[in-house]
């Protein structure tokens, strides 16, 4: 347990069909998952026996059965739509109070099965459709489409430079779309939804996530009140960088505005010798990001473009995980009918040495010190 093998071997004899994309040289590997949206749900940079870099619920998997909120599968890179809470909600009926007992995941980036479109050795393409109704109580008819690339060694190097020998990596780019296939305009007044790119992972105690973020941006440098305040010493800001603790043992969540996102988001791990970077679009000026704080909101479109979340006992004690989560959004999609927009990730796994992972933080997050 806990190499890429086992999980692929444990998905498979669950009956849950895996589509795998593997390099030249067989060592970098993912598994997607049709049934879950053409999720991600793990990978490895070292071939079936490498680590297995996702997490996933193996005691929910192997329930098999169905939550009638949210099938916590898990998996490292999901799809879904923002916002998650405020007056255009897609996870609260319209009317409801938004507290947890009416929280209901929508079966859209739930349960329902995305159709492989193309494949091939390096790339996957699945789409599905959606008709969801928010909390406005409008219905929408949203296209989803999402193209998953393998990306092998010259393309990685052309993203962050070069990676040096004796580190092993796994990298992927997902294009992400949701396309306008209703008969009106989405807008502020109708509610606009947005793609939501969100990525599990396992926890430690020696794990950092690092978060550069635009010195001259607007506002806040970090929003981190989303389950009450953050207790001293899990936060801190300092050179040009949010660091959050992640040990998967206390439930807190860390975003950044579109006005302080330059683009990236580091998890380091240096007694395991894991390096994680998750790379996605630095937001354009005055374009607007969903707010997905639950209730009542100042601005609807003040929200945030990334975010980290680390897993804790809830209030009754429970543990969904744990895991920890990064995230990226896509602006509010202001489409015409037949209008799509997309929006681009790239996952980053990089294993090795502690210093050796060290010089590739300088070398891909030094610029912004």
């Amino acid at each position: 347990m806990g190499t890429y093998a086992y999980d692929i071997a444990f998905l498979n004899g669950k009956g849950i069909e895996t589509v795998e994309l593997i390099s030249r040289d067989g060592q970098s590997r993912i598994a997607t998952v049709p049934a879950w949206q053409g999720r991600v749900a793990t990978s490895t940079s070292k071939g079936g026996n490498g680590e297995s870099y996702g997490w996933l619920n193996h005691a929910f998997i192997a329930a098999g059965e169905r939550n009638p909120q949210f099938n916590n599968y898990g998996g490292e890179e999901r799809f879904w739509l923002g916002p998650e809470g405020g007056t255009a909600s897609w996870f609260f009926a319209p009317g409801a109070e938004q507290v947890f007992p009416n929280w209901v995941v929508p079966a859209p980036f739930d349960t329902d099965v995305f159709r492989v479109m193309e494949r091939s050795q390096g790339s996957v393409t699945y789409k599905g459709d959606a008709k969801l109704r928010n909390a406005k109580d409008i219905l929408f008819s949203i296209g989803m489409q999402r193209k998953v690339t393998l990306l092998e060694k010259d393309a990685l190097e052309a993203l962050i430079g070069p990676v040096p020998d004796g580190v092993s990596f796994v990298a992927y780019t997902s294009d992400n779309a949701i396309t306008n296939d209703g008969d009106f305009t989405w807008d502020e007044e109708s509610g606009m939804p947005s793609v939501w790119m969100l990525g599990m992972f396992s926890p430690s105690e020696t794990t950092t996530v690092f978060i550069p973020f635009n010195q001259e941006g607007d506002g806040p440098i970090v929003k981190d009140d989303y389950f009450g305040p953050m207790p001293q010493g899990r936060l801190k800001t300092e050179k040009g960088f949010v660091l959050f603790t992640i040990d998967g043992k206390y439930r807190s969540k860390i975003g950044l505005s579109a006005s302080r996102s330059l683009g990236l988001v580091g998890a380091f791990d240096p007694v395991k010798g894991l390096l994680t970077i998750l790379k996605t679009d630095v937001p354009a000026p005055g374009k607007r990001y969903v707010n997905s704080q639950w209730g009542q909101q100042e601005d609807d479109f003040g929200g945030d473009a990334l975010n980290a979340y680390n897993d804790g006992p809830t209030e009754d004690g429970t543990i969904m995980g744990p895991f920890f989560e990064m995230e990226s959004s896509s602006p509010a999609a202001a489409l015409a009918p037949g209008q799509t927009l997309v929006h681009t990730q790239t996952t980053i796994h990089l294993a090795g040495s502690a210093d050796v992972l060290e010089r590739i933080i300088v070398q891909v997050f030094g610029r912004f010190l």
